[in-house]
């Protein structure tokens, strides 16, 4: 993870997009059940200097948002909902003092969502971190211009092992878009940093 994270300001992105279970998954590990305090900044990062963190929740299950923000990695919060989002959950998402984005009836309408991003913020370049859900998604709606996969010399193959990208929809002789090689390199460890161009 230390070598992952170490790679993300090459980035300078405007957003970070993360899924709901990717950030419930992140609380759980370090203990953080819901949220109980205020939003407090932490870290030497000036604000203007961080991005913004955009969480797609249209079930409005993410309620550590205050916690998420008080750490030192992002500048403010935007919920990703959608018109069946419950108002109690719009009502926390307000008072713990982060923006809202409508977009979408039964579930968030990506597409729509992130054309709202980009107008309100002036967002253009947004890094995804997150499981093989959303990434599979982005990539079946053609949202996706990159692949960034950092490959560790460990071999795992368990029931529990998880994709990085999940695409049930796609067959890959048809469906599954085209990519392109751009960058490698050796990190220490032999980590190897494969950057790839995305042609939907």
């Amino acid at each position: 993870m230390a070598v992952y994270y170490g790679l993300v300001g090459v980035f300078e992105e405007q957003a970070t997009l993360a899924g709901a279970d990717t950030v419930l998954s992140g609380a759980t590990h370090e203990g953080v059940a819901a949220d109980s305090s205020e939003i407090v900044t932490t870290g030497a990062v000036p604000a203007h200097d961080r991005p913004l963190l955009v969480i797609p929740d249209s079930r409005g299950r993410v309620r550590v948002w205050r916690w998420m923000l008080s750490q030192p990695y992002w500048k403010a919060g935007v919920a990703l909902c959608s018109a069946t989002t419950p108002e109690e959950y719009l009502e926390y998402v307000e008072g713990s003092g982060v923006d809202r984005i409508i977009a979408g009836d039964d579930h968030v309408n990506l597409v729509e969502a992130l054309a709202i991003l980009a107008g309100r913020y002036g967002v253009e370049r947004i890094r995804v971190d997150s499981g093989g859900t959303l990434n599979g998604l982005l990539l079946r709606l053609g949202l996706v211009s990159e692949i960034s996969l950092l490959v560790a010399p460990v071999l795992m193959g368990d029931d529990r092992s998880q994709s990085f990208y999940r695409g049930p929809q796609m067959s890959p002789a048809r469906d599954c878009p085209e990519l392109r090689l751009t960058s490698r390199e050796q990190l220490n460890g032999d980590y190897l940093w494969l950057r790839y161009a995305v042609f939907s």
